[in-house]
């Protein structure tokens, strides 16, 4: 039984660069420096990985744990006043739902997806969602691309993805992929060798 797997931020929230801003901040007020390669370290990584990585190597002075609990705070936050989807999101996920089981493999952590879905109205649309928090290994690994799978009964599938360590980890397990790529930060052309199809939009997939 085959499927489609969503990515979440960057496919179907315009959220890449608020996560961005959340860390920042983070980082302003407790005495960290940002560097200039952070941004992208950070894209795809799990909230394990992440936080870890804000204390470690941008020096905010806090513990891992509470990192993660500002920056999670702050993003629940701003979508309770705007929830950032992209164009399509929605329909995307009705049309493509008629026809194939769908699943859910997210760098978001639970309590974001769950609000995102939720907000969005389309909670029971997904047979499972993952969120990489649940698993050993954040995006490239194909860790939560594997779990997606395996909740959701799926032997295979399609990936929806925009980023260039969700490319990765989507083609390490095994999916088809279609890139949708980030404009704010656009995966390399190393990366996007790897899709099996680019497209401009979700408005744009087909299957």
């Amino acid at each position: 039984m085959r499927g489609v797997i969503f990515d979440m931020d960057g496919v179907l929230v315009d959220s890449e660069q608020v996560w961005d801003q959340a860390r920042r901040d983070v980082v302003a007020a407790h005495g960290g420096t940002w560097k200039d390669s952070a941004t992208r370290d950070m894209l795809g990584m799990s909230s394990k990985e992440w936080s870890v990585y804000v204390v470690e190597e941008l020096g905010a002075q806090l513990t891992a744990e509470q990192v993660n609990d500002a920056v999670v705070e702050a993003m629940l936050r701003g979508y309770e006043r705007h929830l950032p989807l992209l164009p399509g999101a929605r329909e995307a996920i009705e049309r493509l739902g008629e026809r194939h089981t769908l699943a859910l493999a997210s760098s978001s952590n639970r309590p974001v997806i769950d609000v995102v879905l939720a907000t969005m109205g389309v909670a029971d649309r997904f047979a499972a969602t993952v969120s990489s928090e649940e698993v050993a290994r954040g995006k490239p690994a194909p860790d939560v691309y594997v779990e997606a799978l395996r909740r959701a009964g799926l032997t295979g599938g399609v990936a929806i993805e925009d980023s260039e360590n969700g490319i990765k980890s989507a083609h390490a397990a095994g999916l088809r992929v279609i890139a949708i790529p980030n404009p704010h930060f656009p995966p390399p052309d190393e990366a996007l060798a790897l899709a099996d199809e680019i497209l401009p939009a979700l408005d744009a997939v087909r299957l």
